[in-house]
């Protein structure tokens, strides 16, 4: 079977949810959510966490498939690319595929994130290098400028007939060693495949209300676990 190493990396730090990392999110530290979800995958062979908290190294100790990272001083910092971290892990870990997602994504399942591993397997057979996790749109969507970006003004079709969009979300990035260093040490390969994540699912937790939303999602089992 291929198997995968998950990156998880965590500062102790957050500008703009303070502490959220190990903040409560309906009775469990918030990274401890993504993290049972990547160590109940089979297809998950070990959770590497880089960090620069020892009180998150220290959580973490329970989880059996977790290796931990001290991140290094010169990786520290809110203005250190995520891609240094991710070069950073890939070499120490001397690995050939890669799974990369954040303690952001508390209500990512077990079996998307299987279904990721599958896909990425099944597109690099096709000539694919690397997918990420998009969540479609299909909205109107203008420039500031209020010049519209993915429709047209004087042809009022529904959203529904709109030619879908795809945003970035956050929840995973699969990836090769190789891949990420023919990118010129990116996650997001020469060749990506797109990997739809249902919306809900997808909540990707930045701002403080988006972990109020998170929150309520998962109190209430909106996305089946």
């Amino acid at each position: 079977m291929n198997q995968v190493i998950a990156l998880l990396p965590m500062k102790g730090n957050s500008e703009r949810v303070p502490g959220k990392n190990l903040k409560d999110f309906n009775g469990k530290p918030l990274f401890h959510h993504i993290l049972k979800a990547l160590c109940d995958s089979e297809k998950i062979s070990k959770v590497i966490i880089n960090t620069d908290s020892e009180v998150i190294a220290n959580s973490a100790k329970d989880f059996d498939k977790v290796v931990i990272h001290n991140r290094p001083k010169e990786i520290c910092g809110d203005f250190v690319s995520m891609n240094d971290v991710i070069e950073y892990d890939v070499n120490k870990s001397e690995g050939i595929h890669f799974l990369q997602t954040h303690s952001t994504n508390p209500i990512l399942r077990t079996e998307t994130i299987d279904k990721g591993v599958d896909q990425y397997f099944e597109s690099i057979s096709k000539g694919h290098d690397s997918v990420f996790s998009v969540t479609k749109l299909q909205t109107r969507l203008y420039w500031k400028d209020c010049s519209p970006i993915n429709h047209n003004p004087q042809e009022l079709l529904r959203t529904q007939d709109l030619e879908p969009m795809f945003e970035e979300n956050s929840n995973f990035f699969i990836f090769s060693n190789d891949s990420f260093k023919s990118s010129g040490n990116k996650r997001i390969g020469n060749k990506p495949f797109l990997v739809e994540v249902d919306k809900l699912e997808a909540v990707d937790i930045d701002e403080p209300q988006d972990f109020l939303l998170a929150e309520a999602i998962d109190k209430l089992n909106l996305v089946k676990k």
